[in-house]
């Protein structure tokens, strides 16, 4: 699965940094969080499209009032996402400025129009956002586009997320990415369920990552030591803007060690490979071996005060101790002299 250049079944991580109202109504917000972003080695950006009246409608009864325990609560949903969202005419110039950046970008449409319209602009992807997993008519519309499409299953149970894949493959299109996410602003650590991340893999056969809403970066360098692809973060030049994401986004500096540190994590995890290097192999010297720890004659025995198993490693393997106590000393031997085959004179056809 590529989006763009980028190939999530390489070894690197895709990082994303989610604008989302991060722009606090300023296309120069914008513009600055998309170059910040590349500085501070992301590897995409990600819009949200929609307009309140694509997502909601303007009307204050008590259904469109928020009260999930967020940081929105007390707003209604049409004066949020009036404040929250990104002007669709901003969209051409933010996707040029990402382009001559080197970053990725793409988008998160929210209704049917915003998917003709991010069309226009020749989106390399999409995003399913967490509360519109349940949207099956969309997430088939936007499936028909035949783009690799990245899903959040922060509200989703089992059914939901099989719904939403078949969605997609009824469209023809398998390339789906499943994020574990916490739909909690900001989530609580106790409430990560990290290991969802490998399970969401094996289970539903797909590429895995993470949409994450903690604070700090913690949970994206676990998610990627169990196998993360993607790692999508909130993203924000300054937290003293404000905003309603700001108080769960990363700033430039923070967003820069998280990345140094999923780096990291990508080259701890590694690969199975009981091979060792040439550095392990040259640290076998100081494992142990069996050695002479005192002068012996020829024709002594060999006994448990005058061979012992001690670094380094450079004589008889330790295991074959047992099978050689007892036998006699081909030769005189001087204490520090390794045991070796020939220095024994009996049968020695048992060791291992």
């Amino acid at each position: 699965m590529k989006i763009e250049h980028f190939d999530l079944t390489g070894k690197n991580t895709f990082i994303i940094a989610e604008l989302s109202a991060n722009h606090n109504g300023s296309l120069k917000n914008a513009i600055d969080t998309i170059k910040s972003a590349k500085r501070a080695g992301a590897d995409a950006i990600k819009l949200q499209t929609y307009t309140a009246d694509t997502i909601t409608i303007d009307v204050k009864n008590p259904d469109f009032k928020l009260n999930q325990g967020t940081i929105w609560d007390e707003k209604y949903f049409y004066e949020l996402y009036q404040e929250a969202y990104t002007p669709w005419e901003w969209h051409e110039e933010l996707f040029k400025v990402a382009k001559e950046e080197g970053l990725i970008c793409f988008s998160s449409p929210f209704d049917i129009t915003a998917v003709d319209f991010l069309e226009t602009l020749n989106v390399p992807a999409y995003k399913i956002a967490s509360f519109e997993i349940t949207d099956i008519p969309l997430i088939e519309y936007v499936a028909s586009k035949g783009k690799p499409i990245i899903i959040s299953t922060g509200i989703a149970e089992i059914e939901d997320i099989k719904l939403a894949m078949e969605a997609c493959i009824k469209q023809g299109n398998s390339n789906i990415a499943l994020l574990k996410c916490t739909s909690s602003y900001p989530a609580p650590m106790d409430e990560a369920n990290l290991l969802m991340v490998k399970d969401l893999a094996e289970r539903f056969g797909v590429i895995s990552g993470l949409s994450d809403h903690t604070l700090g970066i913690v949970a994206p360098i676990i998610a990627t030591t169990l196998g993360a692809k993607i790692i999508e973060k909130h993203f924000i030049i300054d937290r003293s803007i404000g905003g309603p994401d700001a108080s769960f986004s990363l700033n430039e500096s923070e967003f820069s060690e998280m990345v140094k540190a999923v780096r990291q994590a990508e080259i701890a995890v590694g690969n199975v490979d009981y091979k060792l290097t040439l550095k392990q192999i040259k640290g076998r010297e100081f494992s142990r071996s069996l050695y002479f720890v005192e002068d012996a004659s020829a024709g002594d025995l060999i006994t448990e005060k005058n061979v012992r198993s001690i670094r380094p490693g450079f004589g008889m393997h330790p295991k074959n101790y047992p099978i050689i106590l007892g036998k006699k000393i081909t030769r005189d031997v001087k204490k520090g002299e390794r045991v070796t085959l020939e220095l024994i004179k009996e049968d020695i056809s048992k060791l291992i």
